[in-house]
């Protein structure tokens, strides 16, 4: 993938266009792909950080930060790779990405996230350590995993 731009912007810096292709995505990967039934779009989406992966004009992988619900930690969700352009290493990229983008902003910042159990491994690829036990959320595995800049 030669043409890959990066963007990283806030929810009110979208245009309609990109909110409703990210949005899209989320519900293909999140809601379709993953079967999973809860509401995709929450209160966090109005105050995220969405960092963008995109050729041309098509959507090719996203992630968005948010602050952690404990208050006290910043932390990234919603990761993903479009069908299509996946098996490119394009989730590597989208997540380094990512940790610079929270670390440019938010420097010294530890960042804390809801891994799925299954691919804790990538995360412990960029120096995540898990710090709970697994558990369910959205009957889907998941674990707390914490990088600490």
């Amino acid at each position: 993938m030669n043409n890959l731009t990066t963007q990283i912007k806030t929810t009110k810096e979208l245009s309609s266009s990109e909110l409703l292709a990210i949005l899209k995505a989320r519900v293909d990967v999140f809601v379709v792909e993953q079967n999973c039934p809860y509401p995709e779009i929450d209160d966090k989406d109005i105050d995220a950080i969405h960092v963008i992966l995109t050729e041309g004009e098509q959507l090719v992988a996203y992630a968005r930060i948010i602050p952690h619900d404990d208050g006290t930690h910043l932390s990234f969700g919603r990761v993903l790779v479009v069908k299509e352009f996946r098996n490119q290493q394009l989730g590597h990229q989208l997540v380094a990405k990512t940790i610079e983008t929270i670390h440019e902003l938010y420097p010294h910042q530890t960042i804390k996230i809801s891994a799925q159990n299954y691919i804790k491994q990538f995360y412990a690829s960029f120096g995540f350590v898990a710090t709970s036990d697994v558990y369910l959320e959205d009957d889907i595995p998941h674990l707390d995993m914490e990088l600490t800049n």
